[in-house]
């Protein structure tokens, strides 16, 4: 008789970060189910990095038990989680943003992405009860969990709201890249392009969540999606990535800016030439269709008239955002070229 023995790998330390300026009124929040699962066992230590606030930040989360670091300048959440990152005991860095709460389990499911081969990063979505309750906010909310839950299992970018890296690979990549990204952009999105050209792999789990409670106006939305989103990715896109079928940059949503596009242009076209109404229509209808799927799950989780009005603003925002990246090309292709040959 043989006795056969089984090795069992050892368990995963994890240390959350959270970078955190201002947020002293979202500590009570955001830390007390992350200091529940530390003192659970569930993960090692949670790490709070004060951005140089000038509030109370640092106070009230060190008098809540967690552990402290301040950043020597403002710097944002980039520099912030870099810095962490070097004193952190985990094998896997958890990121949770200082206005998210973490739900319940997510150690759990963090560890069950790691345990299987080459994975390097896993990232969550946000649920589908976001804290800001005024239409817009949730329709940005919601839209943000639509295109996470529905997105490829495999992954090339990565998201810092709710997502975990191991140690080791964010180090041998260097981390945050907050020399080209001085203020809150798409750092994370970068580096997940990073960890995956280095051969790791990058996991969309759905079960990780976290409640998100930023609530958006269509003012700030609007200056985060161009200057700190279409803009800076675009730019990534064009000049070092190239187009990949991730979340919302896909070949779908392509098609889907496109129809919206042509819809705004045969709207506009009518007040000249009121006989194209039945291509607007058209149009319309197709925009619809393409977006069915979409405007089922706003339906499911807003009613009728929050899933006309969300539907109607994703139109406007694939047209600005098709827009930017069209606007960029030009700039890398036209006028990066006029640069090149004036250098000559």
């Amino acid at each position: 008789m043989t006795t056969q023995t089984t090795t069992q790998s050892p368990r995963l330390t994890i240390s959350v970060i959270m970078p955190a300026y201002r947020a002293s009124h979202l500590l009570a929040q955001v830390l007390t189910p992350l200091l529940a699962m530390r003192d659970a066992g569930e993960v090692d230590e949670v790490l709070v990095v004060d951005d140089q606030s000038p509030d109370d930040t640092a106070a009230v989360a060190r008098a809540m038990g967690a552990t402290v670091l301040v950043t020597p300048q403002n710097g944002g959440p980039g520099v912030a989680r870099n810095l962490a990152s070097k004193q952190a005991i985990g094998d896997i860095l958890w990121f949770v943003d200082s206005d998210v709460i973490a739900q319940p389990g997510g150690p759990a499911h963090i560890r069950r992405a790691f345990s299987e081969p080459g994975v390097d990063a896993v990232f969550g979505s946000y649920d589908d009860d976001p804290g800001g309750k005024y239409w817009f906010s949730r329709y940005k909310n919601l839209l943000h969990r639509y295109h996470h839950q529905a997105a490829r299992r495999e992954a090339r970018t990565f998201w810092a709201g709710c997502g975990a890296v191991r140690a080791t690979a964010f180090a041998a990549v260097g981390g945050f890249d907050v020399e080209t990204y001085r203020k809150p952009s798409i750092e994370d999105i970068e580096l997940g392009y990073r960890i995956s050209n280095a051969g790791g792999r990058i996991l969309v789990e759905p079960d990780l969540l976290g409640k998100h409670l930023k609530v958006w106006t269509i003012r700030n939305a609007l200056h985060t999606d161009i200057f700190c989103r279409a803009l800076p990715w675009s730019r990534l896109i064009i000049t070092r990535e190239g187009l990949t079928d991730d979340l919302n940059t896909g070949k779908a949503e392509r098609v889907r800016a496109l129809i919206a596009g042509a819809l705004l242009v045969s709207i506009s076209a009518m007040l000249v030439f009121p006989s194209l109404w039945p291509l607007a229509l058209g149009l319309a209808a197709l925009a619809v269709l393409c977006n069915l799927k979409l405007a089922r799950f706003f339906y499911n989780n807003g009613g009728l008239g929050f899933a006309a009005g969300s539907l109607l603003y994703h139109q406007v925002y694939y047209v600005y955002s098709a827009s930017i990246f069209a606007w960029c090309l030009f700039e890398a292709h036209i006028l990066g070229k006029k640069d090149r040959l004036h250098v000559r």
